[in-house]
């Protein structure tokens, strides 16, 4: 598989706790705070989109994305700004696209949305919902949001929200990207080519290529619905410094004391020196390295999966934000560049 003609890189967080140089934890306020200057810092690098996830938990702080973003809007003016991901089954259609749509005039047409169901789903009691209900959910929002995506008075009916009948939803402004973020769903690839919203391959864990059959179900399906090609995009963890070693060394105690303890809620082993050096290696999710390690493995994964987007998710909570920092400068000026030449 090929890439298509325009490729874009991104860096995804979800807002981390980050520590001081003592290894202590930083206030959620200086954390948030911390996020907006990372924005800031990728536009300066030459960075094409910037995205936060959305999550409800003490370790992850990062609760409205969107008013962040906004804040990096206001002092940026190329980079594009979105989420990674809004969980949609936990919050209104109507709110989120008016939400985004808010920032899409904020930030003079430069927002996106990356639309999921949320494999973390603190979301869901906080909010009210029941977990019993998550499929439901997700396909009744999408759907609908896809509407009122569409422009115009909206109608719809559904059993998970009240109706709306030749409702006008404002702001009016441009159209923004949408895209749906897809773990592992092959019913979630067909979803978002059917409602014509780009893909996202959310890879965590295993080989990439794994992830193929997705693309190419995806062309399919856009193919069967009758629109036109639209971008694949990948998203995964990863951690840049000067070396291998280095880079490798900083990021594998986070990486163990947070995987570890999701492990036990989500089913995932808890990583050992081995299934860590395989995550890192070739054939393995994490893309952490030197920037010529990690330039390779990401122009390989793109030929592979026939991506034209990378989005990075950078971090992991214990991380100093002045480690952050470096690796968004090295991302943008030798990452990227390198990525750039190979796929060329």
């Amino acid at each position: 598989m090929t890439t298509t003609s325009t490729t874009t890189f991104g860096l995804d967080t979800f807002g981390d706790v980050t520590h001081d140089a003592s290894g202590t934890p930083l206030t959620h306020a200086q954390t948030i705070r911390n996020v907006v200057e990372e924005g800031v810092l990728a536009d300066q690098v030459g960075l094409d989109f910037f995205g936060i996830g959305e999550h409800h938990t003490p370790d992850m702080p990062l609760s409205a994305a969107d008013v962040v973003l906004a804040a990096i809007a206001a002092r940026t003016s190329r980079i594009h700004l979105g989420s990674a991901v809004t969980v949609l089954s936990s919050d209104d259609p109507v709110r989120v696209f008016q939400r985004f749509s808010t920032l899409n005039a904020v930030s003079d047409g430069r927002a996106e949305i990356i639309l999921g169901r949320g494999s973390s789903v603190d979301s869901f009691p906080l909010f009210g919902y029941d977990l019993a209900d998550y499929e439901d959910l997700f396909e009744e929002k999408t759907q609908l949001f896809a509407e009122i995506l569409s422009g115009g008075p909206v109608t719809w009916q559904g059993k998970t929200r009240a109706p709306l009948h030749e409702q006008d939803v404002v702001p009016h402004t441009e159209p923004f990207p949408a895209w749906i973020g897809v773990g592992g769903s092959p019913q979630s690839v067909v979803r978002a080519a059917s409602h014509g919203f780009s893909l996202m391959l959310a890879i965590i864990g295993g080989n990439p290529a794994r992830f193929a059959p997705f693309s190419e179900l995806y062309a399919h399906a856009l193919e069967k619905f009758g629109r036109a090609p639209l971008p694949v995009g990948v998203h995964s963890p990863g951690h840049v410094a000067e070396t291998d070693e280095q880079a490798r060394e900083e990021f594998w105690p986070h990486y163990l004391e947070v995987i570890g303890r999701l492990g036990k809620t989500r089913g995932f082993a808890t990583p050992t020196p081995a299934s860590y050096a395989h995550e890192v290696g070739p054939d393995g999710a994490l893309f952490v390295g030197s920037p010529e390690t990690v330039a390779a493995k990401m122009a390989r994964t793109m030929k592979t999966l026939g991506a034209s987007r990378f989005d990075l998710k950078y971090g992991m909570g214990g991380l100093s934000h002045e480690s952050l920092m470096r690796t968004i400068e090295l991302y943008g000026t030798q990452v990227v560049p390198r990525v750039r030449d190979l796929l060329a």
